[in-house]
């Protein structure tokens, strides 16, 4: 009994140990992509320069094979140029590495697992910041330091655990200029020539597209898996690795949203994104490094070995499944606007839409509602989801005065909320 007892203790205390190793690897990568130092990591700017060769330093010393053949040092790189314009232009590049596959017959197969490492630069008027009129420092330690940290320490871990697909590491660039990196990435394995590359002749090759982005504020043990209709296994599995690494999650069948993932569904290659969700600081100066849930990204780590696993041991090719855009109403049709953003991801274990971000100085502000109450009721009708909270808002005229019931911890409030044109 005394030595099944030593034996289960030092079991403990490895694990311990492993996952401390592993969030203290997380945090460095995060604190030295989101350092004021990188500036930001806007394209073609010493701060992207330094964060990819930080990235590729990473890759190399896993030993992963670099994209083009014969090149140890700058083979990791797929560079390409964007601009409207030939004053606009820019080159910067994605980074990529590619681990082979152990099975003879699924090697040929390859599942992309993916984050973005740019951001948003110093910020400024028509960069995507939420401060246009502030210049400074986007760190980006969520968006997305925190996908790539997860996705190195994966990277880490598939190297040790061979699948029998292939798996492509891939960091995106230009993700925030309008999902280009990804777009560029795709275009250019259109012309892939095998002879040149360590990947497939085309991206008929990708089976699936694994999508980080923004997975570093994880509340309540709770994330969200978008593209779980894209193939016919996806949905199944994502419930499996949540319930096997105690995640709760929220499914949204299409692979549709505003990263990289999208480049991919465009291209009928089914993909999962996996994300925390949004908050105040998101696109602001204050996304930083402290703001983060290390052990909210572990979770997410554990979750992607868990899902990635049984994608890379699925005995038939993921097969793709066209899903239309769950949101049934376009922001378009909307009049007004309550100045604040919902939870897109639906982890509230409480019926209603929680509300993630409540701007300050915008209409549900001022009348009383702030970050984190649940909207149950607009106007007298109810919010179960976003779904309805989209049709809500598309029933209401600017310059008039609703009430909007919301559940604070567990006191039920109404506020009167004066709606403004959008």
């Amino acid at each position: 009994m005394k030595k099944s007892y030593l034996i289960l203790t030092l079991a403990i205390t490895l694990a311990v140990s492993t996952y401390a190793q592993k969030q203290d690897d997380m945090r460095q990568v995060v604190e030295y992509l989101a350092s004021q130092e990188l500036g930001g990591r806007f394209p073609a700017t010493v701060g992207d320069t330094l964060a990819s060769e930080f990235i590729v330093g990473k890759l190399r010393g896993l030993k992963l094979k670099p994209v083009v053949k014969g090149k140890k040092k700058t083979g990791y790189f797929h560079d390409f140029t964007y601009g409207k314009t030939v004053e606009e232009e820019r080159t910067t590049h994605n980074i990529i590495a590619v681990l082979p596959g152990k099975d003879k017959r699924l090697r040929n197969e390859y599942i992309v697992v993916a984050s973005h490492y740019d951001h948003l630069g110093m910020g400024g008027k028509n960069s995507g910041s939420r401060r246009p009129d502030t210049l400074g420092v986007h760190p980006g330690a969520d968006d997305n330091a925190s996908g790539d940290a997860v996705v190195l320490e994966l990277a880490k871990h598939f190297k040790k655990e061979r699948t029998p697909r292939s798996i492509i590491f891939a960091f995106f660039g230009a993700e925030e200029q309008g999902l280009i990196g990804s777009k560029q990435f795709l275009e250019w394995m259109k012309q892939a020539d095998g002879r040149r590359i360590n990947l497939p002749a085309d991206k008929k090759g990708i089976v699936a597209m694994v999508n980080l982005d923004m997975v570093g504020r994880m509340r309540d043990g709770a994330m969200s898996v978008s593209g779980t209709g894209t193939s016919s296994g996806f949905k199944a599995m994502a419930e499996k690795a949540a319930e096997q690494t105690r995640v709760h999650i929220s499914c949204t069948p299409d692979g549709y949203g505003p990263s990289d993932h999208a480049s991919f569904v465009a291209q009928e290659i089914p993909v999962l994104f996996l994300t925390t969700g949004g908050h105040m600081e998101y696109h602001t100066p204050d996304d930083v490094p402290a703001t983060l849930n290390y052990d909210g990204m572990q979770q997410v780590l554990d979750f992607s070995e868990n899902l990635i696993t049984q994608i890379a041991n699925m005995p038939a090719t993921p097969d793709y499944i066209n899903v239309p855009s769950t949101n049934k109403m376009k922001h378009g049709k909307f009049k007004v606007t309550l100045g604040l953003m919902p939870d897109v991801m639906g982890a509230s274990r409480i019926p209603g839409l929680r509300a993630d971000i409540v701007v300050a100085g915008k209409s549900a502000y001022l009348a009383g509602i702030r970050s984190g109450d649940i909207i149950q009721e607009i106007n007298g009708k109810p919010v179960k989801n976003m779904d309805d909270y989209m049709q809500r808002l598309s029933e209401l005229e600017p310059d008039t005065t609703v009430p909007v019931k919301v559940l604070r911890n567990e006191d039920t409030l109404t506020f009167q909320v004066h709606l403004k044109k959008k």
